[in-house]
């Protein structure tokens, strides 16, 4: 059994090379080397581009219409995002330092922040109150930008 150390921010097809601890050599020549190559698993909400990673986070309409500070997960633990008000779906956001760590540079990428905004549920009477209230208030069509393209 041969013990080996994956240094920090190993991607998927990286080629680790341990001295000596391959085959023996012919005519009792010395051992070659062990060539291993990295296979990382995928993870459940994390994917990597490069050094960065990425996460979809949901936020609701209140959250992405205020403002509001969230926790989000990351690499190390939680990490509180400032979500600015009049967020849009799909606005991505970046976490400096959060990402992988880069042992050739030194240096750890970024973690990039998706929000998803989730429509409210109707769960009751009000709910379906404050929702026509909103229509009223805001009454700027979402679709007005394709109608002018057709």
């Amino acid at each position: 059994m041969v013990d080996v150390r994956i240094p920090p921010g190993a991607q998927a097809g990286s080629r680790l090379r341990v001295a000596g601890k391959g085959n023996a050599g012919r005519n009792g020549g010395a051992a070659g080397d062990l060539y291993i190559t990295v296979r990382v698993e995928p993870h459940p909400f994390f994917s990597r581009d490069g050094d960065d990673i990425q996460i979809h986070v949901p936020i609701t309409v209140s959250e992405a219409g205020l403002g509001a500070k969230i926790e989000v997960p990351t690499i190390d633990g939680r990490a509180l995002l400032k979500v600015p008000q009049g967020t849009q779906n799909g606005q991505k956001f970046r976490l400096r330092e959060k990402g992988v760590m880069n042992t050739r540079k030194n240096k750890r990428g970024d973690e990039i922040v998706e929000v998803v905004i989730q429509a409210p549920k109707v769960h009751d009477e009000r709910t379906k109150e404050l929702l026509r209230e909103l229509s009223q208030v805001d009454k700027e069509d979402p679709r007005a930008a394709i109608w002018g393209m057709v």
